[in-house]
């Protein structure tokens, strides 16, 4: 008989850990779920029963969550490490971005939690974490998620939050205001008249998308004036836009939510996000990638593959794990070009995503990238594949990208 997953869980805050042993009794069953008060309590407890995913919180007195992790890391390797804290520690969470997995922000529903942790327990995707994490330790850095971002964030959790109040926030910082500005009056939006201020546009757009923008705009900005090793950022942020704007597009026309939407083109933004990290860490040897992937029959992937054991696809999903990203964005970044690996079958930004970057290539040295017929057929939308190309055809979304 197989015996029960068990998880353990860290957080000083009663309070919190009540709440999360709440919203996770459903699956008492399934898992054995501990709680523990403090960092030094989960090593005692580490040291005498095996745990298959841990769950902490960053900030403890004593000892810190950073330090637990880095312990568990070097003892105890096998074990899926996830941060569960609130959105003002993510900086501290990408400071040990080599010891953690996951990033969740409390606080977080429980179907959340609960999708997250089975995630975590899928044998079948444990060589490909590992894989992942030996190649993020060798980077210097990893791009993190941006102040004006995690202020947006904690802004919107407030009740009493407007969209003044939103608008306000953002036309602090003038040079986001102008770049905002310049893509929601682009033909992306199709706003029926043009808007002039940071308030308008959380207007017009919603809050949902302009915090979408902050977050690919600021995410590409941190790369300014850095060697990226063969990734020019001009261009690949015109294809970036160019891919979300047809993701976007893909996702009106199935008639998903507003948030569906938003999902898609932020995924579609953030897709290639990989490439900028490889760039910014590897440099030279990037380059060089670069320029062998047309000899390759399975072009820049395969190149990546070989030089540094994982692609840009899987570096840019790891990262938006790490961001606290929805796992539907994290899945459409991490699977943009084999759809069909994805765990999840349905349809969602990944199927938005690969669509629009297969479309958003054509014309470009891309021999190897085809549109995956099979996956659209797995989840009964092939027959709808040439609808969304032909509406993305019909927006010129050309000009979006200028």
């Amino acid at each position: 008989m197989t015996s029960r997953k068990r998880i353990l869980f860290v957080d000083d805050e009663s309070q919190v850990r009540d709440a999360v042993q709440r919203s996770l009794r459903p699956y008492a069953q399934q898992w054995e779920q501990v709680f523990v008060p403090g960092a030094r309590q989960a090593l005692d407890y580490l040291s005498e029963c095996a745990v298959d995913v841990l769950v902490t919180d960053m900030t403890m007195p004593g000892m810190s969550g950073a330090e637990l992790l880095s312990a568990v890391a070097e003892q105890y390797p096998d074990i899926v490490r996830i941060v569960l804290a609130p959105p003002a520690d993510q900086p501290l969470v990408m400071g040990c971005a080599t010891l953690t997995h996951q990033y969740l922000t409390r606080p977080c529903e429980g179907d959340v939690l609960r999708d997250a942790i089975e995630r975590a327990l899928d044998l079948d995707q444990s060589v490909r974490r590992e894989r992942i994490a030996r190649l993020v330790a060798r980077m210097d850095s990893m791009p993190s998620l941006p102040d004006l971002y995690l202020q947006l964030v904690e802004k919107v959790q407030d009740p009493e939050c407007s969209i003044d109040d939103v608008g306000e926030l953002i036309a602090r910082d003038i040079s986001m205001t102008a770049r905002i500005l310049k893509l929601v009056n682009s033909a992306y939006f199709g706003l029926r008249r043009r808007v002039s201020s940071a308030q308008e546009a959380v207007n017009y757009a919603g809050i949902d998308t302009v915090k979408a923008l902050v977050l690919s705009i600021s995410a590409f900005a941190q790369f300014e004036r850095r060697e990226l090793g063969g990734v020019t950022l001009e261009s690949l942020w015109n294809h970036s836009l160019l891919t979300a704007g047809c993701a976007k597009i893909v996702a009106r026309s199935e008639g998903v939510s507003a948030r569906g939407i938003d999902d898609a083109f932020v995924a579609g933004m953030l897709h290639d996000v990989g490439k900028l990290a490889l760039g910014a860490n590897f440099g030279a040897i990037y380059a060089e990638v670069v320029a062998r992937a047309a000899e390759m029959p399975d072009g820049l992937l395969g190149a990546e593959a070989a030089e540094f054991g994982a692609d840009h696809a899987e570096i840019g999903g790891h990262l938006l794990a790490l961001w606290g990203l929805p796992a539907t964005v994290v899945d459409a970044v991490a699977w943009h070009h084999d759809p069909a690996g994805c765990p999840e079958k349905e349809f969602g930004p990944l199927a938005c995503v690969h669509a629009a970057n297969v479309w958003a290539h054509e014309g470009h040295a891309t021999h190897w990238l085809r549109l995956a017929e099979d996956y659209y057929a797995s989840i009964s939308l092939a027959h709808r594949v040439p609808v969304w190309r032909q509406a993305c055809l019909d927006t010129d979304t050309t000009r979006a990208s200028a």
